[in-house]
Order: structure tokens, then sequence, then C-alpha cells
């Protein structure tokens, strides 16, 4: 059994208490005492700035032998995930409909203990990520994505997913009420057998995996991320979700994947190129997204290259003359897109020749040229994930209700058709073949080829460099297997590199 101390920069507040609490500089004076008995030490100083008393507190501790809570580690994990917005914790919740109102002050989480009880399991979570006695929790939320594609009806229980942004809170930033409850928890805390935290496996790498909470449709949902950083973990790597990171900040890591759409004139962008200058391993690099984000490139590559695609061409006006020769000779409908467009954004379809000229003076107004492709309908598109010049995985999405796409969007709502997903070796061989083929004039990162299959005939639409893999659709036949078939193609490369 150890004896437990409590060092506090304030002892008064402890007056009543049977605790053994002392102040830093009689932990420092007093110890290590000759024949001491095993002890652990709960350090409720100001551990938020580097080299304070409270940082000290826990250095010392551990250099005494004594069990500590926080650990240097842990504080210093803390301090790097708050200065730079890493390691954001996700979390999914099922609430009833009528508890669903998201606190937007921080939750005060004491020795892995919340006063809101919705919250209990993000809050133990929390403590088992970083064991600290006092902890802030700043929650953000969005609702899940994969209910909704799955076209699932709104039940009694309500799905909510997120992230928390974690932070440390010294003792006498509490209010007296607060310090009451710290105290409480304390008490009940200290008659506890203490548990060694989990330590996770010895990691080779460090990687970021960028996202953007805010992004109405990003690549991946949380879960699928997830889902990402344990497979990370499995083949080697220190996964830290953020969603900033600067080109300075790279140097800290040995990979960067990028789960966030991507675009030309964008951070995006420009953090792949700045990797590639560090020599940091990236998907999707900076040729992956040049290529894929521009159907002006892509459609020019896939006439040359000799892709299966529809009949296309590119426009820069939108006269009389132009309209009458795409009717003539394309027929109607005919499907016009902007070069730079992701999930069905900046894509039309022109039902007459009024719509066609109206659309091409809108879109024109934005971009030199507009793609014009031939109208080809099918139930259902086809998805190949590509990694590394081979398929991984193979979905059909189906068009959205009542719409001609994929996904559609009305102002701010947004919805999809449904899925199936199987394994590769059940997808017809002229889809496969057409799908290595795109993927090869692209490059060998972690595509998306979307594909029509009429009668005897594919069509390649595009390739997308940064494609959906959302849990419970793109996964639904490989499961985890997936995550750590593309963890592990991070891994090979930098294997390849020596790194």
């Amino acid at each position: 059994m150890h004896n437990t101390l409590i060092v506090a920069d304030d002892v008064t507040p402890f007056s009543e208490t049977a605790l053994t609490v002392l102040t830093f500089q009689d932990y420092l004076a007093e110890f290590p005492k000759l024949n001491e008995p095993k002890i652990r030490v709960i350090n409720l100083c100001d551990t938020t700035r580097y080299l304070s008393q409270g940082y000290y507190c826990s250095l010392l501790a551990q250099a005494r032998n004594h069990l500590v809570l926080p650990g240097v580690n842990t504080i210093n994990d803390l301090r790097l995930a708050e200065a730079r917005s890493v390691d954001r914790l996700p979390f999914a919740l099922s609430l009833p409909v009528d508890e669903i109102d998201i606190p937007t002050a921080p939750l005060l989480v004491l020795f892995g203990e919340v006063k809101d009880q919705r919250f209990k399991r993000v809050a133990r979570q929390a403590f088992e990520k970083y064991p600290c006695p006092i902890l802030l929790l700043t929650l953000s939320v969005s609702d899940s994505r994969a209910d909704k594609k799955e076209g699932k009806k709104v039940s009694s229980k309500h799905n909510v997913v997120g992230f928390a942004d974690i932070a440390a809170k010294p003792f006498t930033a509490l209010d007296s009420k607060q310090q009451q409850q710290c105290i409480a928890q304390l008490e009940n805390y200290t008659t506890k057998q203490w548990r060694a935290s989990k330590v996770s496996k010895r990691t080779r790498w460090d990687m970021a995996i960028l996202v953007n909470p805010d992004e109405s449709t990003p690549p991946s949902d949380e879960r699928a991320i997830r889902h990402f950083v344990k497979a990370a973990e499995k083949v080697g790597f220190r996964a830290d979700v953020v969603s900033r990171l600067s080109p300075e900040d790279l140097g800290h890591y040995d990979a960067l994947f990028i789960r966030e759409t991507t675009a030309i004139d964008h951070h995006t962008y420009r953090l792949a190129r700045a990797a590639e200058r560090e020599g940091v391993i990236v998907m999707d690099d900076t040729q992956s997204i040049l290529r894929c984000c521009n159907k002006v490139f892509l459609q020019d590559a896939f006439t040359y290259q000799k892709v299966p695609a529809p009949k296309a061409t590119f426009v820069s006006n939108s006269d009389d003359e132009t309209c009458d020769k795409l009717i003539e000779e394309f027929g109607l409908p005919l499907v016009l897109k902007l070069p730079e467009s992701s999930f069905s954004r900046g894509v039309h379809k022109a039902e007459n020749r009024d719509v066609l000229k109206a659309r091409l003076v809108e879109m024109l107004a934005e971009s030199a040229l507009v793609l014009v492709q031939e109208y080809i309908f099918t139930e259902f598109d086809w998805r190949i994930g590509m990694l590394g010049g081979k398929p991984i995985y193979a979905c059909q999405y189906f068009m959205a209700r009542n719409h001609w796409q994929i996904y559609h969007h009305q102002g701010e709502r947004f919805s999809s058709g449904g899925f199936t997903t199987m394994p590769t070796f059940e997808v017809p061989k002229p889809v496969l073949q057409a799908a290595i083929k795109a993927a090869k004039v692209v490059g060998d990162g972690l595509y998306g080829v979307d594909i029509k299959h009429s009668g005897n005939q594919v069509y390649v639409i595009e390739v997308n460099d940064n494609p959906s893999i959302d849990a419970g659709v793109e996964d639904k036949y490989l499961g985890k297997a997936l995550y750590e078939l593309i963890m592990q193609e991070f891994a090979d490369r930098l294997e390849r590199r020596g790194r």
C-alpha cells in the first residue's frame, strides 16, 4: 500500500480534510527520507507553465521513484496539445433527442469524473489518455454522416460525434465551489488502487492526420478517423489528429495524412508541398492534388492515354453557336463541370438549350474553361479505391433520391443515395481494369476512381485524390483491415526511404 501525498500551491482549502497535504517547498525539502514507504504523489500545483514548480514537482517525484499524477510526459503532452491543437479526442455519443444540447462552456473533469453524466464516457477517455487531476474539455460536434448515407430514420436516440480539445487546469484557478468538488473527488480517488496508465506500443514514427471539424462533407467521419489512429499505432505510428498545422510543425512528423478536402489554391496543397520539401511522406502528394483537382488535366490525360471516358470537350464561351454545336455533337441533356469541384458541387445538368446557355454564362464567370460531357444514365456509380496502383475496396453509390447525382446539395441541406460495398474480386473485370488505368494517369497514391458501367461499356468519370472513407461505408467489407492497409503503405514508404 502506498502513502499518498498531495502537493499544492495553497494548502488552506484542505485544512478540514484528513489528507496529507504539503507545499512544493515542503516536498522539495523533506524527501527523500531514509527507509521511506512507497509513496504516490498527486500534484495539484500549476503545471501549465514549463519549468514551473508544478513541472518540477512531477519531475522530482519521478526521480525519487514516487508514483505521480500527472507524470512529466502527460504535462508535456497537454502543453503541446493545447499549443498546436493536436491529439484532439474523437468521441461518439448516443443521446436522447431532448438532451442533445451540447454545452459551449468547457466541461470540468475531476479525476476522470464529470458532473454532467451524459459525458462521463468522454471524461473517462480524456483522463485515461491524459492522467491529470483537473482537465477542461471543450467539445465541438457534428451529426454522424454514416447514418445519413444509410438513410436511417430518426429514432429516440440521436448520434452525436465530434472532437474534444483537452487542457489542464490548476487547482488554484478553480472557484471555491469547484475546489470543494475537486477535494471530494480527490478523497474518493485516494481510496482507490492506482492502475498503471495504458502504455502505447513503442512507436517508430510520428504521423499527423489533418482534419477539418467544420467541413460539412469531410473525406472521413470521426469514427473512421479513430480507426485510422488505431491502425497507425498497430504499424508503428503515433498519430496526432490535427485541425491546424503550420509548415514549421511538419518537422515533428515523419508522415502527413490529409483527411480534409483538398484544393490547389488552398492550405492543404501548401502543406503537402511543405511536407515534400521536408522529406515527409504525404498523402495526398501535390502531384495527385494538381492532377485530380483539375478536370481539364484529367480529361486531356484520359484522351491521350486512352482511358475509357465519356465524350467531352472544353468550352470558353457561351455564345449561340457554341451551344448549338454542343447539342448537335452530344445531344441533351448535357453535364457541365467546373474544372475544380468535389462532392458533386460545381456539376450541373442542362436539360435544354436555355438552361445550357444560362449555366455556361454562370460557370464561365468563375472559370475560363468549363468541361462539357455527354450524359450517361446509370442507377449507380462504381467507386474503386486505389492505393499504390492496386484496388483495395469497391463500392456502388446509388443516386440520391429524386436526383441524378450521388450527392444532392440544397443550400445548407445535404443528402446522398445508398451504397453497396463488396470485395474487389466481385467487381466486373472491365471496371477494375479501367480503374487501374485511370489511377496510373495520376500517380501511386490513395485514390477513388468513379466509373459508370452501361451495357458493355465502362466510362471513367474522374479520379479523386482524397476519396471518402467513412466508417460503415467504404470499410463495410474489409473492416479495420482497410485502415491498416493504408497505414501500412505509409510504413512501407518510410521503410524504403530508410527512415
